[in-house]
């Protein structure tokens, strides 16, 4: 005799889409739990250091709809602004925009904004982080030429040969830590009669964005002051705009593995 069975409670919902946090530097996921600012979002944090998107108010529409999701609005034509920051200090804040909705069909599912892959997302070293033993370091300081005001939020690369090497981002002190994973303890010279030697030539840039960077006076960061909010910016964006943004001529340097050195770069600003 069959048996009727009584549902008391039912919880299913559907996925948004998915973050992965990642080092900048290394490219590891990072573990420890991190705070994510989204007005009309929730996320939660899986066991896999995902951040998994339960619901946005724009795609309410998308939670009950599990067989076939609407057809509108079109995959990645909105944006959730994400403000992301790290309680540990070992990073530094970000804003970044995730575009949604993600594609839903699973013949799709190796595409970048597929529903069932997570959105990278990269976080830069604070000027406290921890350094590899064999990592080519530079600390880099940047102010403003006329005022000396540190400039929190800029953006730095380091290149050779047009190739990015490193990126990173300033605090508000103005401050950056830019490690270079990856330089060998002894290359070959590309000079005539090429020799073995432990340092290559590397060149360092930062740009700048008035409208989302930070400018300190210098008196408050040596009295130890900070702004009542920390530089938040997107780095993905400022990479993007890199050149149309006020930034610094290139700054050569050599680097070298196990070397750590401190550069002082100033940028003039209207």
């Amino acid at each position: 005799m069959a048996k009727l069975l009584r549902e008391l409670e039912r919880v299913e919902w559907r996925v948004l889409g998915a973050l992965r946090f990642v080092d900048a530097i290394t490219g590891s996921t990072i573990q420890h739990s991190l705070r994510i600012d989204a007005p009309g979002a929730r996320f939660t944090r899986n066991g896999s250091a995902l951040y998994v998107l339960r619901h946005w108010d724009q795609l309410s529409d998308h939670e009950n709809q599990f067989l076939a999701p609407p057809l509108t609005p079109v995959p990645g034509s909105l944006s959730l602004k994400l403000n992301v920051t790290d309680p540990e200090g070992t990073y530094l804040p970000i804003v970044y925009n995730f575009p949604l909705p993600r594609i839903p069909i699973p013949a799709f599912a190796g595409a970048a904004d597929s529903l069932f892959r997570p959105e990278t997302v990269s976080l830069y070293p604070s000027a406290a982080a921890p350094t590899g033993a064999n990592w080519a370091v530079v600390r880099v300081s940047l102010t403003e030429t006329h005022s000396g005001d540190a400039l929190g939020g800029a953006l730095l690369r380091v290149f050779n040969n047009g190739n990015v090497l490193a990126r990173g981002l300033t605090d508000w002190r103005g401050e950056a830590l830019l490690p270079v994973v990856g330089v060998p303890v002894t290359t070959f010279s590309e000079a005539a009669g090429a020799v073995v030697i432990s340092e290559i030539n590397v060149n360092l840039r930062a740009a700048f964005d008035p409208a989302t960077g930070s400018r300190i006076a210098d008196s408050l960061v040596r009295d130890n002051r900070p702004p009542s909010a920390l530089p938040a910016v997107d780095p993905v964006a400022l990479d993007k705009n890199f050149e149309a943004l006020p930034n610094t001529p290139p700054f050569a340097l050599s680097i070298a593995a196990r070397r750590s050195q401190t550069v002082s770069l100033s940028l003039e600003l209207p």
